[in-house]
């Protein structure tokens, strides 16, 4: 895949270098000095690189703005986020435009009406993370999809869970939820009817709310099927 990033910094230059590791092509806009001088001491290759102004149209299409298939606003600045996701969305149709919320109070603003389709809004994660850990004592909240009413959680399976041991097949799961994959150490792999849950593994899943309180009860202490 394509992927234009727009802001070099932290966030930006994390990005980058996953989805670079994964095999995408990248391009990261970047005008500040110091985050470009970050960019390259963490590896970033210059041809990776524009240096420049984000809401810039030459500098867009420079970056291949015409052909990617994502453009990921992630500046220290809402009003820079919104008029970037609206120019890639508008004036050039990119298929998906993510944008950065620094301000929560700005929230509201990204939305489809303004070009952004998916919004992260770190504030708002990182309050929902810290509920779930006080509401769930097996699930870690890794990503809300779909305008929060869907995630991508981590289960830790207890020890004291009576579905330990027990196949994927064997345990009934709530219908509004899917098990991704199933790890213990460096080790990973896609479960399936026969696949045996461990105490100890971690699990992901992606679920509901509902179907978030299910699973903790399924692979928590003390909790029945």
């Amino acid at each position: 895949m394509k992927i234009i990033i727009i802001g070099g910094g932290q966030v930006g230059c994390y990005i980058a270098n996953l989805l670079i590791e994964n095999g995408n092509s990248v391009i990261v806009i970047e005008n500040k000095e110091k985050a470009l001088q970050t960019l390259q001491q963490n590896g970033i290759k210059k041809e990776n690189i524009l240096v420049g102004d984000g809401t810039d149209a030459l500098l867009l299409e420079k970056a291949g703005v015409k052909v990617c298939n994502a453009l990921v606003c992630v500046t220290g600045s809402d009003e820079t986020n919104l008029a970037a996701a609206m120019m890639a969305k508008f004036e050039y149709d990119v298929p998906k435009v993510v944008g950065r919320v620094n301000n929560p109070k700005n929230a509201w603003l990204f939305n489809a009406g303004m070009g952004v389709d998916v919004k992260i809004n770190q504030a708002d994660l990182i309050g929902h993370m810290i509920a779930d850990e006080m509401n769930y004592q097996s699930i870690l909240t890794l990503m809300r999809l779909s305008k929060g009413e869907y995630s991508i959680v981590r289960i830790h399976v207890d020890y004291h869970s009576p579905n330990a041991g027990k196949s994927v097949a064997e345990i009934k799961l709530p219908a509004q939820s899917l098990l991704i994959a199933v790890y213990e150490d460096d080790t990973m792999i896609i479960p399936h009817g026969e696949t045996i849950i461990r105490a100890g593994q971690y699990i992901l899943a992606f679920a509901d709310e509902e179907s978030m309180q299910e699973l903790n009860r399924i692979f928590g202490a003390g909790t029945t099927t």
